[in-house]
């Protein structure tokens, strides 16, 4: 997915989407700003959910169309809609690497399976938005194993807290999908209410 510059574009969105937004230096210069910027007048409800959107495609990296495809399927499955759509979003394989620490960041993540480094119950797995199912394992193509890219892996995984419903063995450095995706609503940067009123208007 092109993105474009992403300091632009974070400052933009109010949001530090992008893992090089996400430091402490970028946050002292967005506050900056923020203070020096014009007043500007307030979003309209529509501005509003757009931005919403926006922000929600960005932190996972997805194509408006799939995040659209993303949005239909929430809202025609049963259930809390926010849910159903946070639960497909944080089912995508890509984010499940992200989430168990094998990769830094979701971009980095989408590359690490296109490359083909990455495998579900054994077999390799080049599709980003390839939809775990609970039971599955994920881990490393064994030819891969031994790529600098997995060099400092058993560090990252000291340092990285994986969610409830993935099982990480630091010493297989397998990855079990252990439940249903979740997600805490306070550790988004979106309102994924704002989200689907947009799609639902």
């Amino acid at each position: 997915m092109q993105i474009g510059p992403r300091y632009k574009k974070a400052r933009y969105l109010g949001a530090p989407v992008f893992l090089k937004t996400q430091t402490q230096k970028y946050a002292i210069r967005a506050q900056a700003k923020q203070k020096t910027a014009k007043r500007k007048r307030g979003k309209s409800e529509y501005g509003q959910q757009l931005l919403e959107k926006q922000k929600a495609r960005y932190s996972y990296g997805v194509s408006s169309g799939q995040f659209a495809n993303y949005v239909t399927k929430a809202l025609q499955a049963t259930g809390d809609n926010a849910k159903n759509l946070l639960n497909l979003l944080e089912g995508r394989l890509d984010n499940v690497v992200v989430r168990a620490g094998f990769a830094k960041s979701r971009s980095a993540a989408r590359q690490m399976v296109a490359h083909g480094h990455i495998v579900v119950d054994g077999k390799k797995v080049t599709i980003p938005s390839y939809e775990v199912s609970i039971g599955e394992k994920v881990g490393i193509r064994e030819g891969s194993k031994k790529k600098p890219l997995f060099a400092n892996l058993d560090e990252e995984l000291k340092a990285s807290k994986s969610p409830a419903w993935l099982s990480v063995d630091a010493g297989t450095h397998v990855i079990t999908v252990a439940g249903e995706p979740t997600v805490e609503t306070s550790d988004l940067l979106f309102d994924v209410r704002a989200v689907l009123q947009f799609y639902t208007r």
